[in-house]
C-alpha cells in the first residue's frame, strides 16, 4: 500500500513488490492481493483530468501473463483524503467480473479504515480487460476513462544492488554504497496485471482540493 499526497501538476508514486506481511513471499501467499505500484498524477492530455494507475500480480513472465487473470474476490480501492485527516473521504473501488472491470465511484465509502464494502453508486464505468498482446481496450461513462490488463512493469530497480548495500556485501573495507549508473532493472522482462482511471478533477473536489492524500488497498473477501 503506498499513501502520499498529490498536488495539481505532480506526479508521484509508490511501489512494492512483495514484502507486505500479509502477501507473503516470492513463492507463498496471494499474488493477486499484491500491489506492486501505485501511480497518481495530472493527466498529460488534459489538465482537468486525474489519472490513478494501480498495479498487482507481479514478476508475470511473458508465458505466465497470457494466463494470468484478476481475481474476482478481490477489490481494489482508491482512497481519497480530500481534508487531509489520513481518512478517506472518497473511494473509487475496482471490481472483476467474467474478464470484465468495474470501477465505481468516486464516493463516500460505506465506512472507513480497514474493512470496506462494496458501494452503491450510479457513478460507475464497466469494460473489457484487455487480453495480454491484444490493442488496449478503453471503455468510458460518466466522464471516467477505464482499462485493465497485462501491462510491462514500469518501475526501474537494481534489486541486487540495493540488496548489496543493505546487507554490506563486500565486507567492512569496501562495503557497496551507492547504485550504478544506469544499474540493471531486475523486473525487466516482467509484466503486471494494470488498471488506469483518468476522471475529472470535479469529481474530487474540483479547484477547491488542490492537494489530496490517496493510497491503494487490496480487500480479498473471505
Amino acid at each position: 500500500m503506498g499513501l502520499f499526497a498529490l498536488s495539481v501538476g505532480i506526479y508521484v508514486m509508490a511501489a512494492d513488490h512483495i514484502d507486505a506481511p500479509a502477501v507473503g513471499s516470492l513463492t507463498t501467499g496471494s499474488a493477486s492481493v499484491d500491489i506492486t505500484d501505485f501511480y497518481a498524477f495530472q493527466s498529460p492530455s488534459d489538465e482537468d483530468n486525474y489519472v490513478f494507475v494501480g498495479n498487482v500480480n507481479g514478476f508475470l513472465g511473458p508465458e505466465a501473463t497470457a494466463d494470468a487473470s484478476f481475481d474476482e474476490n478481490v477489490m481494489y480501492e482508491i482512497n481519497i483524503d480530500t481534508n487531509e485527516d489520513n481518512v478517506e473521504d472518497l473511494v473509487i473501488q475496482v471490481l472483476f467480473r467474467d474478464d470484465k472491470v468495474i470501477a465505481l465511484g468516486p464516493v463516500a465509502p460505506t465506512s472507513t479504515g480497514n474493512n470496506s464494502s462494496v458501494v452503491s453508486t450510479t457513478m460507475r464505468v464497466e469494460g473489457d480487460v484487455t487480453p495480454y498482446g491484444e490493442t488496449a481496450i478503453v471503455s468510458s461513462a460518466n466522464g471516467m476513462k477505464l482499462f485493465a490488463g497485462p501491462r510491462d512493469d514500469s518501475f526501474f530497480m537494481d534489486f541486487f544492488k540495493f540488496v548489496a548495500i543493505v546487507q554490506g556485501v563486500g565486507g567492512a573495507e569496501n562495503p557497496p554504497t551507492a547504485f550504478d549508473n544506469p544499474g540493471q532493472d531486475a523486473f525487466a522482462g516482467t509484466n503486471v496485471l494494470s488498471f488506469v482511471i483518468e476522471l475529472p478533477k470535479d469529481l474530487i473536489g474540483g479547484s477547491s482540493v488542490t492537494k489530496f492524500n490517496t493510497w491503494l488497498t487490496s480487500n480479498k473477501s473471505i
